[in-house]
């Protein structure tokens, strides 16, 4: 058997936690919560959450001086203007991390304004790109990125019609011989908002379905819970349906037994034996509710430890090398063997056969010990195994994994105390400890 890890009480079933970690790209592509919330901020590393201001920086560091020095030099901008400009089309990309909507009303002006300035001299646009320069479309296809992996659709909707309706109007007054862009821009930010809105209704899809993972592993693990109690509640009936029944034979038969009884006593008895029909009554209508499908099942008696070695013989039938050491005074044989109660006897069986379950599903071949003691107020039951022969699959990873949450429940049943876990050879053991006595626990 493997390391199942850790679990909370109440014991659940130590499955696979995917429920619980979202996925890489669900991370990276979640929207944000909070409008001031940087992309990337819910990023499972702390590189991740720093690279949109890196890539942004990057491309501001890039963009600003040839801004400025095309401006300069392809179109004739005065020096002045051509920085002032330069500064306005490419710092307020720094703000599109965590406010891209406003970087984007910034940036679109001061483009426009850009435009305007460049038209106001036509030699100046004498063939060359206009209204968007080469670096007004990059910086602006940044921004859409920014844009689309953070807003939702009806806002980049109307952005990019935004951005075609502004390079429309400045198209009406475009000067002779300027080479218009403004349906390139109007076609690529069309391109980038539609993929990284892609990505970013991917991200949430991969969230919700990581949710709904959480979801369902959560729901199966109460589901395999109830499931087992159901099981130890059904078994737990023909236990104490046994001592019902004693107590209902033993007072009809009280006035035949004893005589001379007064006739207080006698209807004293008649009382205990009426309480105690009616209360085998009320069990076998629980026990109907809890089969839940109204089937009768099995009526063969309960085991308990005196079956100990047909179970493991039968295990060792199967291919799996076990070991069984029984206290004498366990064995059921003999004028002094010990009589434990129903609950444990039972329920020390059902963990030996739980763990060896465990041992043939998880680790086939290991050799096995199994191991039943009592030192007076205590049962001791111990199984240990080796470690598999070939490479064995998860614990409870493709089963029900009624296994650990059948032993954590049948223990937390006695009041007694359950150890699990691997071995340094790669072995795993299993220890229960369940009182003896009624106020043990």
């Amino acid at each position: 058997m493997k390391n199942p890890g850790p679990s909370p009480e109440p014991p659940v079933p130590t499955r696979r936690r995917a429920v619980l970690r979202p996925r890489a790209a669900a991370a990276l592509l979640r929207a944000p919560a909070g409008g001031a919330e940087p992309l990337f901020a819910r990023a499972p590393r702390a590189w991740q959450r720093r690279l949109p201001y890196l890539v942004v920086a990057c491309f501001v560091l890039s963009l600003l001086p040839t801004t400025i020095a095309v401006l300069a030099n392809d179109y004739g901008l005065d020096g002045g203007w051509a920085g002032a400009l330069g500064v306005a089309q490419t710092v307020p990309l720094l703000l599109a991390v965590t406010r891209p909507v406003p970087a984007w009303g910034t940036v679109l002006v001061a483009d426009t304004a850009g435009a305007v300035l460049l038209a106001a001299d036509a030699d100046r646009v004498g063939g060359q790109p206009w209204p968007w320069t080469p670096m007004v479309i990059v910086g602006y296809l940044v921004l859409m990125l920014c844009l689309g992996l953070r807003e939702p659709v009806r806002v980049l909707v109307g952005v990019w019609l935004a951005t075609g309706a502004v390079g429309v109007v400045l198209g009406f007054f475009a000067p002779a011989g300027a080479s218009s862009t403004w349906a390139l821009l109007f076609v690529l930010s069309g391109v980038v908002l539609a993929l990284a809105g892609a990505l970013r209704g991917l991200g949430e899809a991969e969230r919700r379905i990581a949710e709904q993972e959480s979801i369902s592993e959560a729901e199966r693990s109460r589901r395999t819970l109830l499931e087992e109690r159901a099981r130890i509640a059904r078994e737990l009936h023909d236990v104490v349906a046994h001592h019902m029944s004693v107590i209902t034979v033993q007072a009809d038969s009280a006035p035949y037994r004893l005589a001379g009884l007064p006739d207080g006593a006698r209807e004293e008895f008649e009382a205990i034996a009426a309480a105690a029909r009616e209360s085998l009554a009320e069990m076998r209508r629980l026990l109907v509710v809890l089969r839940g499908d109204g089937a009768d099942g099995e009526r063969a008696p309960q085991p308990g430890l005196d079956r100990l070695p047909q179970l493991v013989e039968a295990t060792v039938r199967a291919g799996q090398p076990v070991e069984l050491s029984l206290a004498a005074a366990l064995s059921g044989a003999g004028a002094r063997a010990r009589v434990l109660p129903q609950a444990v006897d039972l329920s020390a069986y059902r963990i030996v056969q739980e763990a060896l379950a465990n041992v043939v599903r998880h680790a086939p071949g290991a050799p096995t010990r199994v191991s039943v003691t009592e030192d007076g107020a205590e049962l001791l039951v111990l199984v240990v195994n080796g470690p598999a022969e070939g490479a064995p699959a998860p614990l409870e990873d493709s089963g029900t994994g009624h296994g650990l949450v059948g032993m954590r429940e049948r223990v937390r049943l006695t009041g007694g105390t359950l150890d699990t876990g691997p071995l340094p050879d790669g072995g795993f053991r299993v220890a229960a400890r369940l009182p003896l006595t009624e106020d043990a626990s």
